[in-house]
């Protein structure tokens, strides 16, 4: 599977570029990481703590998404999005973090506090790399 079949197959709409947008979801992407930081990790928390980190690091592909005119609808498609734009590390590691993400939400799974801590570092690294690249500056 290739962007354009999300493209073709209505999960992913060209837009135009939004800077409101982006600097919107951005500003909201750094406030809840703000309030993720002040809470602690335990048995009772990580399920919510580790599907809010991924919902942040997905709200920062939908900023960079907008900048280059797409809405994305499908949580898949930011993958293949960031595989078009050479980022092959980052589209595996997000994957990896969709999977659990759902494996939380839709599956019932559960996450360990020592997961959540690894994988919400990984997820930091990756919204810093993101930001660096695409966001800094605007």
């Amino acid at each position: 599977m290739k962007f354009d079949d999300f493209i073709k197959n209505g999960q992913v709409k060209k837009c135009s570029e939004d800077a409101e947008l982006m600097k919107s979801l951005v500003s909201g992407a750094e406030t809840d990481l703000k309030f993720l930081r002040d809470i602690e990790i335990s048995e009772t928390s990580a399920r919510k703590i580790m599907a809010n980190y991924y919902d942040i690091l997905r709200a920062v592909l939908e900023a960079i998404a907008v900048l280059d005119g797409y809405k994305i609808y499908s949580h898949e498609a930011f993958a293949f999005f960031l595989k078009e734009k050479g980022e092959n590390i980052i589209a595996e590691k997000f994957d990896r973090f969709r999977k659990i993400r759902n494996g939380i939400n839709y599956y019932g799974k559960t996450i360990s506090v020592e997961e959540v801590k690894e994988n919400s570092a990984g997820i930091l690294n990756v919204i810093e790399t993101l930001k660096k690249r695409y966001l800094e500056g605007i």
